[in-house]
């Protein structure tokens, strides 16, 4: 059993109990560790507050990851809250107008996909940095369309590249200071954000007729490969992307 007692994780990007990051949430709270989860907005308040209540001693904080100010305050919340940090997992990605295609994209929606999905992490993993003094462990979430194209995934697949190789490179940045960067690449998950991904059911269903283990993913698997990543088992993994897509990676035609 992975013993998470006594380490801080904050989760951003949590929307609502179909979140990938409650499921993360869920899987690091079971291990032990205590729970500080950063929500958006007002308009996700309420459900993050209510989903925080189900998890021993887990807090819940507003962060627009947009904002720098948001970022410096929250990170000196959590600095007073707990006095330290051994966890961070960025569970965010948003491209506005994403059925546009690659070739139509606008340079403002370029720039926020890319913001608010690669520069985000960099934000953070700098706000927390100072807080893991004696090492720690950042995880970040991706998708299989950073490596091969997906219909109607457009530009958040050119984000979710960068984001990639964003993680390969803090990997190095961050090595000599005990800190560990890894990214989890999930199957496709009935999440908030796929809903803004066209024809998101014939994905699902390819998932089910090609991928190994004929069906989707469950959340939780993810929550569990996130534990993993997390603990002390995988204190020689940095720098990698990891699939829990029941094997539909590996599948050509």
């Amino acid at each position: 059993m992975i013993d998470l007692k006594g380490k801080v994780a904050v989760v951003f990007g949590l929307a609502n109990k179909r979140s990938i990051a409650w499921a993360i949430c869920q899987k690091l709270a079971a291990a032990g560790a205590t729970l500080a989860i950063c929500y958006q907005n007002e308009r996700l308040q309420r459900d993050a507050q209510e989903l925080a209540a189900d998890l021993p001693g887990a807090r819940t904080f507003p962060c627009d990851v947009s904002i720098d100010s948001d970022i410096d305050g929250v990170f000196e919340q959590l600095k007073s809250a707990y006095g330290k940090l051994d966890i961070l997992v960025h569970s965010i990605g948003f491209a506005p107008n994403i059925k546009n295609t690659v070739l139509n994209t606008a340079r403002e929606d370029f720039r926020v996909a890319h913001d608010i999905s690669v520069y985000s992490l960099i934000a953070l993993v700098r706000g927390a940095e100072p807080l893991m003094a004696e090492g720690g462990c950042i995880l970040t979430l991706t998708y299989y369309g950073a490596e091969k194209v997906f219909p109607n995934y457009n530009i958040m697949g050119v984000a979710k590249a960068a984001l990639e190789a964003t993680v390969r490179y803090l990997a190095v940045d961050l090595g000599p200071k005990k800190i560990r960067v890894n990214a989890i690449s999930a199957g496709p998950i009935k999440t908030l954000a796929a809903r803004g991904i066209g024809d998101f059911s014939k994905i699902l269903t390819a998932v089910e007729e090609r991928g190994p283990l004929k069906r989707n993913v469950d959340p939780l698997e993810v929550g569990n490969t996130a534990m993993f990543l997390c603990s002390p088992l995988a204190s020689g993994i940095t720098g990698e992307i990891t699939f829990v897509d029941c094997g539909y990676n590996i599948t050509g035609l």
